[in-house]
């Protein structure tokens, strides 16, 4: 049985991509240290969608919540798993997470950081998971009260109270993400802390490659999203078409230079969500890793937003988009020639051994 069970639950961009990628590279020696990943990155994933009952779960997912917890079970050390859409799951849900892997201590692991960042950046994860609202709507649709997801799957003083209540409150470990400009080691030290994983036994490579897409960029991207109609309708063929040939192997690559984020027009307003999430988090018996004056708001300054870049930038960045395509497709086709060449040099290897023996 294990003897503990860390849930790191969310919140997504909060450096999850960047903690995943440490743990995952380091599977073997944090199994040799004691600690267990139970299956792969992409069936701790499965697992989350089973629990959480979604439609877009992959037909073709194996992996249930119940499945995990069975691996866990047969470890005898410490288990984490780590995914940030478990913060999304219900009450109903999580308590039935929790309860999966007892009479293991459950520790339940929330990140979070300043809603300055997280509004550009949840917007723009929500593009590339082929929504096409601009970013002016989507802000507009949290500050009316009208998209109550935002605060239960990227704020931590929900997901606490829906995880962290099921868990006695030395349980529970609230983690913020630290400002720009300190060492890209500090936020996986704080995990690390938590996590209860020794100095050394890691190591770490630079900070995790989930880049931001600029405006016009991201702007590109909804436009298509738009333009795909019923194509590519669910998370894993968008994932594997989209995700792959178009943001990762050509938008990611561009210059992405024009930065956005919320107008001044709205930094009062966010100024005081900070405040009131910071004495509601201050209030929550549990164990806060940094700072909560961390999820203070700085460096606050006027930003366009993709709503407002001309069609000429658009179709610029657009323009690049489709020449990092053609080369794209033109290193995959030279890749499957090597691979054809390569197995039509095996397989006549093979005939004229035949033909001797």
């Amino acid at each position: 049985m294990a003897r503990r069970v860390f849930l790191h639950i969310g919140a997504p961009k909060t450096g999850s991509t960047y903690v995943q990628n440490v743990l995952w590279s380091n599977s073997g020696a944090l199994k040799r240290a004691g600690i267990l990943l139970p299956g792969s990155a992409t069936q701790q994933d499965q697992a989350m969608t089973d629990l959480r009952a979604v439609s877009w779960r992959d037909p073709a997912a194996t992996w249930t919540w119940d499945h995990l917890a069975t691996r866990a079970a047969r470890w005898p050390g410490d288990v984490i798993i780590s995914n940030e859409a478990l913060g999304g799951a219900t009450a109903e849900q999580a308590a039935r997470a929790v309860s999966a892997f007892e009479p293991a201590e459950v520790h339940i692991v929330v990140a979070t950081r300043d809603l300055w960042r997280t509004f550009p950046s949840m917007w723009q994860q929500s593009i590339r998971s082929r929504n096409i609202w601009t970013f002016s709507s989507f802000v507009t649709a949290v500050e009316q009260g009208k998209f109550e997801t935002f605060w239960e799957m990227h704020t931590g003083n929900r997901m606490l109270r829906r995880w962290g209540d099921l868990v006695p409150a030395e349980r529970r470990h609230l983690i913020t993400v630290p400002p720009a400009g300190v060492p890209h080691d500090t936020l996986w030290n704080r995990f690390a802390g938590v996590f209860g994983i020794p100095a050394g036994v890691c190591e770490l490579a630079g900070p995790a490659a989930n880049s931001s897409l600029g405006a016009a960029e991201i702007e590109v991207l909804r436009r298509v999203n738009q333009a795909l109609g019923d194509r590519y309708p669910h998370r894993t063929p968008y994932q594997r078409v989209v995700q792959r040939h178009l943001v990762n192997a050509v938008l990611k690559q561009g210059g992405n230079e024009l930065r956005f984020g919320v107008g001044m027009e709205r930094a009062e307003w966010v100024a005081d969500l900070a405040e009131q999430q910071i004495k509601e988090l201050s209030e929550y018996p549990c164990e806060v890793v940094g700072d909560l004056a961390e999820l203070r708001p700085v460096g606050m300054k006027q930003v366009p937003t993709p709503d407002e870049l001309d069609d000429g930038a658009v179709l610029k960045a657009a323009i690049e988009a489709i020449i990092g395509m053609l080369g794209h497709a033109d290193e995959l086709s030279r890749q499957v020639d090597h691979s054809y060449q390569a197995r039509l040099v095996r397989l006549r290897g093979r005939v004229r051994r035949g033909l001797r023996g």
